[in-house]
């Protein structure tokens, strides 16, 4: 007989799991209540990721004058006031983009002959699963239920003029005003984008800089693109309350100020889908932050049950979500496993430019005590920048001082999130800098750079000999 899994949500971390479990030989049932992809597919990533490709749109066009490209009068303007945004269409767009995903998702389920039922599901106990129509035994299940954005009483999201990121996709029209409370890798990423696309941006941030949890050079380097493009930062501010007053907002600020905008985007984080799920019944445990305890095969603190992605705060990404999924199958169905190394992990914000990291940061170098050296090089010295008009940007790397590893690194540029992988491999299969450098790279590419920041940190050697 088979082993049952049932995996309830559809986001990556269920059907990752899902697709695993299936060609382990397991007979798997699959619970979503809202559509296959989750959040990631349906609110969060792909929608967003879309709008701000759509963006991007505008560096690439500014760019047009010194590229030799002129308009048919014989100026050199490219000004984006010519060119109108047609915000409707770009939501229709995303949604039908969403759908096709969506769609994907499903027609590989059934390709694998993975059963879906559509609703809600609940634990009775670790091994008993209940549905709309029917209860499943299980010989394990997997939580996949993913997070929702966390609102604040004083400032409830309304789809009108108060949104949370799920929400943006409704507008026919650009806002005028945009106010972003926020200034992580959300609201960040949106605060951008919609400064890209024409709107005025005003983003009140809490902390002294915007994305304060990424390298601080990379963060300042984009606070002062924020800013050069017209964008409106409000630091150490924090937003008590935000009314909507019919034909905008108003957001009452700590120290009593008030700023008017047309449009207010909530973007003050998450909060994990654990409440009516029967967890306690079945003996999951939570945080105190309220995501529910794994260890790093994603197993719970109840016998059998494993859980993967928002739910489990443990990093807040589509390719970790997935990742747990398949490590909880694999070591349910008893196959090899490789326990989550979190330190392995790859991570982008998709800004413009983009920051993409991975490994070690200097600030947890420094707290470890590692000795390390750090190379680092202007993505303007790198010829197909120059041919591309690119003059952002920036790839450092910290290799360790004794052997020569790749401990970590990060990158700022245009399509940060393609040049990372080979120092995510790097990092993730031990590679000294001299590895790297070794590698071949395209001429003229921008992955040349990341060959010659390796190149400079070669023979490193500890001038006290440690």
């Amino acid at each position: 007989m088979a082993t049952r899994m049932v995996i309830i949500g559809g986001g990556p971390g269920g059907y990752e799991a899902a697709i695993v479990a299936v060609k382990q030989g397991a007979e798997v049932t699959l619970v979503e209540r809202q559509g296959l992809g989750g959040n990631a597919v349906l609110t969060d990533v792909v929608p967003s990721k879309t709008i701000i490709a759509t963006a991007e749109w505008r560096t690439i066009a500014d760019r047009a004058p010194q590229l030799g490209i002129r308009d048919l009068d014989g100026s050199d303007s490219a000004e984006f006031a010519e060119h109108v945004v047609d915000m409707a269409a770009v939501n229709s767009r995303i949604r039908k983009l969403v759908l096709k995903q969506s769609h994907d998702i499903s027609t590989r389920m059934a390709k694998n002959g993975i059963r879906v039922i559509d609703g809600e599901a609940r634990l009775l106990s670790p091994t008993q699963v209940e549905t709309p129509d029917e209860v499943l035994d299980a010989d394990a299940v997997l939580l996949a239920t993913g997070a929702r954005p966390r609102t604040l009483a004083s400032a409830l999201p309304d789809g009108d003029r108060i949104l949370t990121w799920t929400q943006l996709y409704d507008l026919t029209e650009l806002p005028e005003h945009l106010i972003v409370v926020g200034s992580g890798v959300t609201g960040a990423e949106f605060a951008g984008a919609y400064r890209l696309l024409g709107s005025e941006v005003t983003l009140v941030s809490s902390r002294e800089r915007v994305l304060p949890g990424e390298d601080p050079e990379a963060a300042e380097l984009l606070q002062e693109v924020f800013v050069s493009r017209g964008m409106t930062l409000l630091s150490g501010a924090r937003a008590e309350a935000v009314e909507n007053a019919g034909d905008g907002v108003r957001v009452t600020l700590g120290d009593g100020s008030v700023i008017e905008g047309s449009h207010c985007l909530m973007a003050v984080g998450s909060e994990p889908n654990t409440r009516g799920v029967g967890l306690e019944e079945a003996g999951v445990e939570l945080d105190e932050r309220g995501y529910i305890r794994v260890d790093r095969v994603s197993r719970t603190t109840a016998r059998g049950v494993y859980a993967a992605g928002d739910c489990t705060g443990v990093f807040p990404l589509a390719s970790v979500a997935a990742t747990q999924g398949r490590i909880a199958m694999a070591h349910a169905l008893g196959d090899a496993v490789q326990p989550l190394e979190l330190g392995h992990v790859s991570s982008n914000v998709f800004t413009a430019p983009e920051i993409a990291s991975v490994g070690s940061t200097e600030a947890q170098l420094k707290e470890r005590g590692i000795f390390y050296e750090v190379s680092k090089l202007e993505l303007a010295r790198n010829p197909r920048a120059k041919m591309l008009g690119i003059d952002t940007g920036f790839v450092k790397i910290f290799g360790h001082t004794v052997t020569g590893q790749v401990l970590g690194a990060v990158i700022v540029g245009s399509r940060a999130s393609e040049h990372i992988f080979p120092l995510s491999l790097a990092v993730a299969q031990h590679l000294t800098v001299d590895d790297v450098a070794n590698a071949f790279t395209v001429y003229p590419s921008l992955s040349g750079t990341v060959s010659e920041v390796a190149r400079r940190l070669h023979h490193m050697q500890d001038p006290q000999g440690r």
